[in-house]
């Protein structure tokens, strides 16, 4: 008698498992220590990644979303706090969103925040427009035109949503600030903020920076000051999506600036909703932001 080759469980194992690579290729990809060399910050930065379904099965391009966390998270924080995953399958699944690549860079290495250090030795939002979105084009199959670029993040990083989209509404079809940290209001605020020791470096003696220095800083970093300067052109050529929870100690700054663009005309959703500064309100808040970005990726 001829013995089979494999048994029926062995032959019932190898179907299974090739039905389920199969089938992963259909379904959405988290990458959480994506890396790229930066001259600019000198050192190896890392990014984690959302690759919607069908992306691996198809050669078509998709629209960008960056999407920034927030402080003392990193790249991975709107992986295993704001589950951006399971939000975004859902979405696309229920039709709400279209299918996009999601960028969530690392914020929090070697300095924490997005910005251009003032004292001119970090100069991270350079990367981030120099280095980094180039790398993603060239990587991944994303759509390079501004109307298929979209900004959002929170906190620190909804601070620098606003800031990306104020400084390149070149680049940016929509931007979504949710509870966001809108800057420093004046000289007193701004030279306790920038003359603190770093985080990173609490035992390091800085030199204060000079109060000529600082205004020049708060000019480029207040969002109020550019809502408030800003040729209405641009502010308008930016859809914008402002959310910020009522018991939010960041609500007052938001409100600011939602009073500010209603007095320049400036079309902006602006959403009030019961809770604080903490993840279930964000996670709430995703959906709606890929609802919103989509809405610019889409042809009306």
């Amino acid at each position: 008698m001829i013995k089979p080759l494999l048994s029926i469980t062995a032959v019932t194992a190898l179907f299974f498992a090739a039905n389920v690579c199969a089938q992963s290729t259909h379904h959405s990809v988290v990458k959480d220590t994506c890396s790229m060399v930066s001259e600019i910050l000198d050192g190896d930065r890392h990014y984690a990644v959302y690759l919607p379904p069908g992306y691996s099965t198809s050669q078509r391009s998709y629209p960008v979303l960056y999407l920034l966390h927030g402080s003392g998270d990193d790249q991975t924080g709107w992986i295993q706090f704001g589950e951006v995953q399971h939000i975004a399958d859902k979405s696309v699944a229920d039709g709400k969103a279209t299918p996009m690549v999601i960028v969530m860079p690392d914020a929090d290495t070697g300095r924490r925040g997005y910005f251009n250090d003032i004292r001119g030795d970090w100069d991270y939002e350079d990367f981030f427009f120099k280095e980094l979105i180039p790398h993603i084009e060239n990587t991944y199959r994303v759509k390079s035109d501004k109307r298929y670029r979209a900004v959002a993040g929170l906190s620190m990083g909804g601070g620098s949503s606003f800031m990306y989209a104020l400084h390149h509404p070149e680049l940016f079809s929509s931007a979504c600030p949710l509870s966001a940290s809108t800057g420093p209001r004046n000289l007193q605020d701004a030279k306790k903020r920038y003359n603190r020791p770093r985080r990173n470096d609490p035992n390091v003696k800085l030199e204060p920076v000079a109060d000529d220095k600082i205004e020049a800083y708060i000019k480029r970093h207040s969002v109020l000051q550019l809502v408030d300067d800003m040729p209405a052109k641009d502010l308008k050529s930016v859809r914008w999506y402002i959310d910020c929870g009522d018991d939010d100690f960041l609500y007052e700054g938001n409100s600011l600036i939602h009073i500010a663009m209603r007095k320049r005309e400036i079309p902006h959703e602006f959403r009030v909703r019961d809770g604080g500064h903490r993840w279930s309100y964000w996670r709430s808040a995703l959906p709606n932001v890929l609802s919103f970005v989509s809405e610019s990726f889409h042809q009306n």
